[in-house]
């Protein structure tokens, strides 16, 4: 039965990609007899060609920003659109309201993703990266983007299957509406001021949403202070995403080590005192809470167990990587004034091999939830450092 059906999927999925391109060809066909009677695209191609030619694009075509296009936008907001947004002084440049709502619309955004776009861009520099040079970081990533409440389903957010991927227009337009605002608007462009030695496809687009309806926990945007009938977005710079694939137990203990051995993979291992965010899939955050953890448990069992022994990093010649970054004040951030972990004084080599913690706190660790419930998959995204802010949020408002 099992062959059968499989069989009978992959016929039926056959067929659909079958109807599926003869509709695509009998829509170009429309479109080509509709450009012959009235459309002349001879004008668009040139703007968008001229797109290109002024460096606007991030390597994808942009919509042309026409000004009429551009003032639809700014009338889905109450917001002055000379408001200023963010001043980063490395750069000498500001962003205004209006050159938000210009990348918006370069970036295939409708109209009415303004609100939520503002405070995207708000949430990245509320974290506090962008003004410590992170865009420029020759570790590459990107900000990831969290959108939480209402406005999900609004604007039709993916938060289920392949919510890290292509397919969805409010995912992928309003995350490359930040990055052209980032190449645009402040000109940290590759080979110019943007370093990264490699970068990461999370630079076109990083936004999901929160799938709430099937966490068993609190959404995100209620843990950082907000109504659960709010919109906000949240945002954390992140260097890339590591899944953890576990169908294998139905215990949470083991799928929360796996989860920390990702964590700790040494190759994320910049320094050791370092933060997390992770995404439960749907599958392994219910049987996380059947059994018996809150979303709190989970942090603390993820900086209790998030270790890593000494001889790892010493295979790995990561032998020096024993300080605490300098970014970090121990007395202000979420480290609450402890002292550093065991092996982390800069005049103790590490020697030996005990266990070396990577969170110091369960503050360090932010736990979502997306994804679809149809395997047991969740992922890691390792942020940059230790920004001002984690996450950067901001609330979403006309």
């Amino acid at each position: 039965m099992v062959a059968g059906g499989a069989q009978a999927g992959a016929a039926g999925a056959r067929a659909a990609g079958a109807g599926a391109a003869s509709a695509l060809d009998a829509g170009a066909a429309g479109a080509e007899a509709a450009g012959e009677q009235a459309v002349d695209l001879d004008p668009l191609l040139e703007a968008i060609e001229h797109c290109y030619e002024q460096g606007w694009t991030d390597g994808l075509p942009v919509v042309p920003p026409t000004p009429a296009l551009v003032e639809r936008f700014l009338a889905s907001t109450a917001r002055d659109p000379g408001e200023v947004l963010a001043r980063l002084g490395q750069f000498r440049r500001a962003a205004t309201v209006r050159q938000v709502a210009v990348c918006a619309a370069m970036a295939g955004c409708r109209a009415e993703y303004l609100p939520v776009a503002i405070a995207a861009f708000e949430a990245a520099i509320d974290e506090g990266w962008p003004a410590a040079g992170a865009w420029q970081s020759t570790t590459g990533g990107g900000p990831l983007l969290v959108v939480n409440g209402p406005v999900r389903h609004e604007l039709g957010f993916n938060s289920r299957g392949n919510v890290f991927g292509p397919g969805f227009r409010a995912n992928a337009t309003i995350g490359r509406m930040l990055r052209l605002v980032i190449l645009d608007v402040f000109g940290v462009r590759p080979h110019e001021l943007d370093q990264s030695t490699q970068g990461s496809p999370g630079k076109y687009s990083h936004c999901i949403a929160e799938n709430e309806e099937e966490s068993p926990f609190e959404p995100l945007h209620v843990e950082l202070g907000y109504k659960a009938g709010q919109s906000a977005v949240a945002a954390v710079h992140v260097r890339g995403i590591e899944f953890v694939d576990n169908r294998h137990t139905s215990d949470p203990r083991h799928i929360l080590n796996d989860i920390a051995d990702t964590i700790t993979r040494t190759g994320s291992i910049l320094r050791l005192v370092k933060r997390c965010v992770v995404i439960l899939g749907p599958e392994h955050a219910r049987l996380v809470a059947e059994g018996g953890l809150s979303k709190q448990d989970v942090k603390e069992y993820l900086a209790e167990h998030a270790l890593r022994r000494r001889s790892d990093l010493r295979r790995a010649g990561k032998d020096a990587v024993n300080e605490v970054p300098p970014e970090a004040d121990v007395s202000t951030t979420s480290m609450h004034g402890m002292a550093a972990p065991s092996g982390l004084a800069e005049d103790d080599p590490i020697g030996g091999d005990d266990l070396v913690k990577v969170l110091a706190s369960p503050a360090d660790v932010l736990v979502v939830v997306a994804g679809a419930p149809n395997a047991g998959v969740s992922a890691v995204a390792q942020p940059l450092g230790f920004p001002p802010h984690f996450p950067g949020r901001a609330l979403v408002r006309a």
